[in-house]
């Protein structure tokens, strides 16, 4: 019994050490780096005040909300909302056995838009950057750079005005399609040509953006990698495949799987400013009937941010799912 007890002190005793140990190393550490510390209290703050602060607002989800009762009074209905959104409903009966035809389109859309954006958008900037690493002329490389930079910055209402316009019968794309043999008309009012018209845009918009950290992963090669590859009598392309993808791999498993997190988010911005009456059917996704929900077909908020919810909650499945495929498979994981 008194080694027992002996035991147990010492046992105390070294999670005490241990636990004044860490305390030390972190005021070590903090005294050593304090500024950098202190250059990322902005980043901080930003996340604590509009990420995390307003997650509380999340169970109105869970509620029937009424401003008058407040958050904290408002009845609770637990999955209602969510149910509501899935299955077919009239007025507060729930028919479970009928699929709601909003939750089949919403849905719908929103992940076969995500997953074109994923298989076009996803690989380009890859290959973009893998061809702007084989540019020689730096000045050549700057100028090709900037063009396809400048998009990213461009405001979406102006990007948006741009497609308009371009969309229309004397626009710029049916000029293109003219040369083809395609019959001139307004290709924002055809439902089958809007997600096209979105996911190229948006590629032709983000794609020297998100090729930036390709660029940055590619600059970190060994440069005797190469040399011995073509000492083995690999050209230009084998070398691609046999040294410049196996070393960015990593960084582009890591990217995908940040992909998958958001593969049934697409945002409403640029949807509600072309989709119309004509493309509602193939046009409309969750955020955007969020959005009707919330501030044009009443304000029913519990109901939207039951919606928001499902949304959140199927995109960290994706994520999850996709890291540990991933870290099966590649080896490479983002935790």
């Amino acid at each position: 019994m008194i080694a027992t007890k002996q035991k147990n002190d010492k046992t105390v005793v070294n999670d005490r050490a241990r636990a004044l140990r860490k305390k030390d190393g972190f005021s070590r550490e903090f005294s050593k780096y304090k500024w950098v510390y202190f250059m990322a209290l902005p980043g901080i703050i930003y996340y604590l005040v509009f990420c995390y602060a307003p997650m509380f607002g999340v169970l109105i989800g869970f509620q029937d909300f009424k401003y008058a009762s407040g958050i904290t009074n408002s009845d609770w209905v637990g999955l209602k909302h969510i149910f509501k959104f899935i299955f077919q409903s009239k007025g507060t009966a729930i028919n479970y056995s009928v699929i709601n035809p909003d939750f089949v389109r919403t849905v719908g859309n929103t992940v076969v838009i995500s997953f074109m954006n994923l298989i076009i958008g996803f690989p380009a900037p890859i290959i973009l950057a893998l061809l702007l690493n084989e540019i020689k002329s730096s000045g050549y490389k700057r100028v090709v750079q900037t063009i396809t930079y400048i998009p990213h910055f461009i405001s979406t209402v102006i990007i948006c005005g741009m497609i308009s316009r371009f969309s229309m019968k004397a626009g710029l794309f049916n000029a293109v399609l003219g040369w083809f043999g395609f019959p001139a008309e307004n290709l924002l009012l055809k439902p089958e040509a809007f997600k096209w018209i979105y996911v190229l845009s948006d590629l032709w918009q983000q794609i020297g953006w998100n090729s930036i950290i390709y660029l940055a992963a590619l600059s970190g090669i060994d440069p005797t990698l190469y040399e011995a590859a073509s000492i083995d009598g690999a050209g230009k392309f084998r070398q691609v495949f046999t040294v410049t993808l196996p070393a960015i791999i990593p960084t582009i498993v890591t990217l995908f799987i940040m992909r998958l997190g958001s593969m049934i988010s697409v945002g409403s911005d640029k949807v509600l400013l072309l989709y119309n009456d004509m493309t509602m059917e193939t046009a409309d996704v969750i955020s955007t009937y969020v959005y009707r929900k919330s501030f044009y077909e009443g304000t029913n908020y519990s109901y939207s941010t039951a919606i928001g919810l499902f949304n959140s909650l199927v995109n960290i499945c994706f994520l999850t799912a996709g890291n540990a495929i991933s870290r099966k498979v590649a080896e490479t994981s983002l935790w």
